[in-house]
Parts: structure tokens; C-alpha cells; sequence
């Protein structure tokens, strides 16, 4: 059997200003913005610069109840980890970027970490993990 997570739904509060936030401040590429006419929507898929992983769907809240999740998927804890094969170069681009850390960069025993602020205050990790460690070899 082979299966895979293939979309994390980010609820967002306007499509173009999400895809700008993460094409140009996070790098990640543009997947598909496909117009779905019978339910007055986009299909707005994104992913991390050479990932073929899990991609996130940004999902426009549609609902009052939905805007209420905006920014805080995850009731303030880390919500997405964003791993990479250079930690040092990545942090420094998102600074220059305008990305808010919330948490320095720290060493711990499975690789460098800082904790950073999407646009609308969901919390991310910015990691790079150790060559030992098992999660490494998922970011190539």
C-alpha cells in the first residue's frame, strides 16, 4: 500500500495576498490557481521550493466561523515545520524578507530551530535537521 498526505489546508483571508506572502517572502512555488466556478472558489495549492511533500491548499475563509481560525490553526502552538537543507541561509533571507521570529535559532538534539510568524500569526518552524537524525533524509 502507498499513500501520502497530499494537501494541508491553511485557511487564509484573501488568496492573492496569501499566494504573494509565499511565493515571494517564502520563495515556495505557485502549484495550481484554478477557478472552480461551481463553488465560486479557487484551487490554490503551494509548495516549498524542490519539495515533492505534502503541499499546502490556501483555503480563502468563506464562513464567519472559518475567519475566526484565521491566523491561529493550531490554538497558538507551532502549526507547520518547514524543514530545510541550510538552515543559516534560509533564516537570514526570511529576516532580510521581513519574517517575524517569535523564537531565536537554537540547537537542539534533532537539528537547528527557530519559530517564526506566517502573515496572518500562524506559527512555523524553520528546521534543519541533524544528519543522524530520521527526519532528515524527508528534506533532500
Amino acid at each position: 500500500m502507498v499513500q501520502s498526505i497530499v494537501h494541508i489546508a491553511l485557511v487564509v483571508r484573501d488568496y492573492d495576498e496569501a499566494i504573494d506572502f509565499y511565493t515571494k517572502k517564502l520563495h515556495f512555488q505557485l502549484v495550481e490557481d484554478t477557478y472552480q466556478a461551481e463553488q465560486d472558489k479557487r484551487w490554490v495549492v503551494v509548495s516549498p521550493p524542490g519539495s515533492n511533500g505534502t503541499t499546502i491548499l490556501l483555503a480563502k475563509a468563506s464562513k464567519p466561523v472559518q475567519e475566526e481560525f484565521i491566523g491561529n490553526q493550531a490554538g497558538g502552538r507551532v502549526f507547520l515545520f518547514l524543514g530545510t537543507d541550510n538552515f543559516d541561509r534560509d533564516y537570514q533571507e526570511m529576516i532580510e524578507h521581513g519574517i517575524e521570529f517569535i523564537r531565536e535559532p537554537k540547537v537542539q538534539d534533532y537539528g537547528k530551530v527557530a519559530v517564526f510568524k506566517d502573515l496572518y500569526g500562524n506559527l512555523w518552524d524553520l528546521v534543519q535537521f541533524h544528519e543522524n537524525h530520521p527526519m532528515k533524509v524527508r528534506v533532500k
